[in-house]
């Protein structure tokens, strides 16, 4: 039975930044999307019924003073957004509210972004009478208590919730059973592009797996223009972002390899390449007779149209939970759509997760997770053989991942 019984997917958006701009463009762009006919950017364009033109706009917040008041087809454009215009969206009637600020604002942010004045705006009022189905999270990185904040404001509103950002929500058992008591779905945490640096190294990474080759050392280096690399100079940031894009790699290598052997994260801000990502990537592994194999590639990529595919479909699974009334983290298109899901899978058995999802197969196993949270990942390694831990390991052998689980289990600050 489809929640509110229009054949819609009313969407509200958390940070009305270059990911939403993107996003609310593609969704005019692939209005008339046909499955006849092949169409660059989309992995489904009918996604259980769904088509991308079903995805409509309810509500948004955000604290800059450029944005908030503003329609949000205005919005999208106000600065300090930069990235490509490829659609014009016309007049959404969707306000731009005030919002939370809390950690949302940076150090180096506070230079290009000047809150609005007045209070935080009714957050669960708005998405309740908005009728909002799934609220889609794009604050900033290293915005550990904002959102926080905005996750308990959506349970209390009776959303579904996609987060986007590596803050980890959905990999921790404590918010799954908070959704999981209200009868609420959950994807997360921290969205994958559809051909990006992580996707790319992680099959390259597989390919060296499965072809017999050890992978020794490698790095990923990132480089962009935008606000969301601006914001990664503050280091402190960074944390979660490291640790979620340096285990969605390392759990294709299928063996121990030394933290000291692995970087992987955001590198630099250079501001001529506006939205703009170039990446580059190196492996070194060995293979054959013990002989030295290298590997390097270059990406060059727009960063925010290039996860917004993603987004769009994670945005109608997430719709189809709320509509067959499927609750908690959702371990298979969380698998695929995102850099720490609840539980790590090849890329191929994430596709097929979520591919049999979308069908309605198996709901207990493809729905509601029940495999453990992403703190037993980084404690046990994947499928508990793999001793290595991902990121900074405290005395005892608890990561910095799960400690953050505890803290949020005692409701501490």
């Amino acid at each position: 039975m489809k929640r509110n019984g229009n054949g819609k997917v009313r969407v509200g958006i958390i940070g009305v930044g270059n990911c939403a701009s993107s996003l609310v463009q593609g969704i005019q762009f692939y209005r008339g999307a046909s499955e006849d006919a092949v169409t660059p950017g989309l992995m489904h364009v009918d996604l259980g019924g769904y088509r991308p033109r079903d995805i409509e706009f309810s509500a948004a917040f955000d604290l800059n003073v450029t944005k908030v008041g503003r329609d949000l087809s205005d919005a999208i454009a106000a600065e300090p957004n930069n990235t490509i215009r490829f659609a014009e969206v016309p007049k959404l009637g969707v306000k731009v509210h005030r919002g939370m600020t809390h950690d949302g604002v940076g150090k180096y942010l506070r230079d290009v972004i000047k809150k609005a004045p007045g209070p935080t705006d009714d957050i669960v009022g708005i998405l309740k009478k908005t009728h909002t189905d799934v609220v889609v999270n794009f604050l900033p990185v290293g915005s550990e208590m904002a959102t926080k904040w905005y996750v308990e404001q959506v349970l209390e509103a009776g959303c579904a919730f996609v987060n986007c950002i590596p803050v980890f929500i959905a990999s921790q058992r404590y918010w799954q059973r908070r959704f999981e008591a209200r009868g609420l779905p959950l994807i997360g945490d921290d969205i994958k592009s559809q051909v990006g640096a992580t996707i790319a190294h992680r099959v390259l990474t597989s390919l060296f797996r499965d072809r017999g080759v050890r992978l020794d050392r490698t790095y990923q280096l990132n480089f962009g223009g935008n606000s969301d690399f601006l914001n990664m100079l503050e280091r402190e940031r960074l944390e979660s972002k490291k640790i979620s894009k340096t285990q969605a790699v390392t759990s294709q290598v299928g063996h121990a390899l030394p933290s000291g052997d692995v970087h992987v994260g955001p590198s630099d801000y250079v501001p001529w390449l506006s939205d703009r990502k170039w990446c580059y990537i190196r492996m070194e592994g060995t293979t054959f007779g013990n002989v030295p194999l290298n590997c390097e590639l270059k990406l060059e990529v727009w960063d925010s149209p290039n996860s917004a595919g993603v987004v769009i479909d994670a945005i109608r699974c997430a719709k189809l939970a709320l509509d067959r009334g499927i609750a908690g983290a959702l371990t298979g298109p969380a698998s695929y759509f995102m850099k720490t899901p609840p539980r790590q899978f090849n890329d191929e058995e994430a596709r097929q997760k979520t591919e049999a999802f979308i069908r309605g197969d198996d709901h207990k196993s493809n729905g509601s997770n029940g495999n453990g949270s992403m703190a037993q990942v980084f404690r046990n390694g994947e499928n508990g053989k793999n001793k290595r831990k991902t990121g900074k390991v405290r005395p005892g052998g608890t990561s910095r991942i799960s400690l953050r689980a505890k803290r949020d289990e005692q409701h501490l600050p």
